[in-house]
């Protein structure tokens, strides 16, 4: 007897890059249906509530953390440090549009020696920020999801190859711990990018790996709790 199945939503055929940027994107438009529900709810249906402080229109931070290779990745790039830049505007509490300029310092496993390899990412990307939980404790949390484009580079140390460049895309999931005027912010970014050989010819294939990411700012609006 046979059973019938449900066709998958997003066929197998489609393209991992396209997948990951389907899925980030319903996670991103659930999230910030959610905030804007949760907002409503605050308000009583209209009107800003009476604790709610208006957000930085913009926020610099620079955050640390480690690129860590997935896949066939893991064979070609080494685990490696990563600084990264980063720039979000906020027009309205459950919205951002967040550019990130990241350095990791890794090696080419693949090439005689493992060199010293540096990876560039420089990207543009939109989050949907949930509305504040704990709101009235002593260490808050602010989540968001996210998603992104933009390109990766590849740069050796010592040897005398161009520079690699390939487009990529991101999804992210992430928040930050309040407490008083301190925030913690922790980010995970999984990208899939194009990656041509890094030395010689040969076909571009895609590949993957994932971004942590942690910084630490002071929020002059954030009420200090007692």
């Amino acid at each position: 007897m046979l059973i019938p199945t449900m066709p998958s939503p997003i066929p197998a055929a489609v393209p991992r890059l396209t997948r990951a940027v389907l899925i980030a994107l319903a996670s991103t438009s659930m999230l910030l249906a959610s905030s804007r529900t949760t907002a409503a709810q605050a308000t009583g249906g209209g009107g800003a509530p009476a604790t709610a402080s208006a957000p930085r229109a913009w926020e610099f931070r620079v955050s640390s953390g480690a690129l860590l290779p997935t896949g066939d990745q893991r064979d070609l790039i080494k685990s490696a440090k990563v600084t990264a830049a980063q720039v979000s505007w906020t027009p309205r509490p459950a919205f951002a549009v967040t550019g990130t300029f990241g350095w990791a310092r890794s090696r080419d496993l693949a090439a005689v020696g493992a060199p010293k390899l540096d990876t560039f990412t420089a990207d543009v990307g939109v989050e949907a920020r949930r509305a504040t939980w704990f709101a009235n404790r002593a260490v808050t949390f602010d989540p968001f999801v996210g998603i992104g484009a933009g390109s990766r580079s590849y740069d050796h140390h010592g040897i005398r190859e161009d520079a690699t460049h390939n487009l990529s895309g991101y999804g992210s999931v992430g928040g930050e711990l309040g407490a008083g005027r301190v925030g913690l912010r922790v980010e995970a970014r999984n990208y899939v990018s194009g990656s041509k050989p890094l030395a010689g010819p040969g076909r571009s294939v895609t590949r993957s790996d994932v971004v942590i990411l942690a910084a630490v700012r002071f929020n002059r609006h954030r009420a200090a709790h007692r």
